[in-house]
């Protein structure tokens, strides 16, 4: 009895995304250049995957719908009713916006606070597309440069101390106080933010010209941010935050683990992304989406961040574990050299998605690019055709 099924995500063609990595992996020629940004699997209705059947291609929050045990396994349908997670593949060639996640318990305000408010779903104003918390783990898939929570009080009165521009700063911070200093200035008036931010851009831009600063240095960044010019005014306060943040490099398949209230930004390469299965986004600058700084204060953690970054713990000698602090979903990544089998039983609903190579699931031939759902309680045999990578996503038991 079939359990495995080919899964056909969809893709989102956001103006930040590359034009050649997701095509380049999943064999589409792209010859209007569109961005493709992010690749959706999983079933969150601004882009629910369609599975293949016998009886053609089926959504997969319709399938999950009408029979959840068969999917999603008794106990994940009685702790989250639905597929919990939403798998994605991201190109990031340029920054995304710096951003933070509400919990569940904020999301679910914020949620029906918007909506007794009549904000439509879709409207531009709006911060809370569902209920749910969006905690999110992301593998690097190449080299992979982010922003990821507050530098050490150390390593930021020394940011503040060693650029002119910030030193009006400094007794705003006073040793530890992030929640003042991060509110005081993005809710400067627009003049004075300017004048602090076009001195900083400057300096950037001339360090970056004369080949002084390298990826780690956040003049790289914002010199990248604004790589055409330095505009006038309305200078973008999201520049701020990429000196006050950790600046981090992940090599490939390298993790790292993101929760709420942790402000971050992606900033270059391609990568897998975990999360929760939510969308909802609290924007902060570096974007020309909608930015409600006020609403966003509200959730960020004020403290400083020590970077966790994750190799992966061996499960086995085919099979890593990157650990996720949270029930809706676990993530590992599956080796396997030419000819090598592997046998794969899962407890509640997963997706694999093949990174390299090619490989036989019960005889479903997969080569890289392609993903598969498979229902709970299955036992399923891995065979590669070629040496193969592949990514699994799970309901953790």
């Amino acid at each position: 009895m079939q359990k495995a099924y080919k899964l056909q995500g969809k893709h989102r063609h956001y103006d930040w995304g590359g034009t050649s990595f997701i095509p380049n992996l999943m064999g589409i020629e792209n010859v209007n250049h569109l961005p493709y940004a992010e690749y959706w699997m999983g079933v969150h209705p601004s882009a629910a995957a369609v599975v293949t059947t016998s009886k053609g291609d089926v959504d997969l929050a319709f399938l999950v719908n009408e029979n959840p045990i068969k999917w999603l396994g008794a106990k994940t349908f009685q702790n989250f009713g639905t597929l919990p997670y939403l798998f994605k593949i991201l190109d990031v060639k340029n920054m995304l916006s710096i951003q933070v996640h509400p919990t569940k318990e904020n999301a679910v305000i914020g949620f029906e606070k918007e909506h007794a408010a009549g904000i439509a779903i879709d409207a531009v104003n709006r911060n809370y597309k569902d209920k749910n918390h969006k905690p999110e783990i992301m593998v690097a898939l190449s080299d992979f440069w982010l922003l990821h929570g507050f530098l050490s009080p150390a390593l930021l009165e020394e940011r503040l101390r060693n650029y002119q521009s910030f030193h009006s700063l400094m007794n705003e911070f006073k040793g530890e106080d992030y929640q003042h200093l991060y509110n005081y200035f993005m809710q400067l008036p627009m003049e004075a933010s300017d004048q602090i931010l076009k001195s900083l851009l400057v300096e950037a831009t001339a360090a970056f010209q004369n080949g002084a600063v390298t990826k780690s240095d956040p003049h790289y960044w914002a010199h990248k941010y604004y790589s055409d010019g330095i505009p006038a005014s309305n200078i973008d306060k999201g520049i701020f935050s990429i000196y006050i943040l950790n600046i981090i490099h992940l090599p490939k398949y390298h993790g790292i683990f993101q929760g709420a209230g942790l402000l971050h930004a992606y900033l270059e390469g391609q990568n897998i992304e975990l999360m929760a299965n939510s969308d909802n986004v609290l924007r902060g600058g570096l974007t020309p989406k909608h930015v409600d700084i006020h609403e966003l204060i509200k959730h960020v953690k004020f403290a400083p961040t020590i970077p966790n970054p994750l190799e992966g713990i061996s499960i086995n000698s085919n099979e890593t574990n990157y650990p996720c602090p949270i029930a809706d979903f676990g993530l590992t990544k599956i080796t396997l050299k030419a000819g090598e089998s592997y046998t794969i039983t899962t407890q509640s609903i997963e997706i694999l998605l093949v990174m390299e190579g090619a490989v036989l699931l019960d005889q479903l031939p997969l080569k890289a690019g392609d993903s598969v759902v498979i229902e709970a309680e299955a036992q399923l045999k891995l065979v590669a055709q070629k040496s193969c990578v592949l990514f699994r996503s799970l309901v953790p038991n």
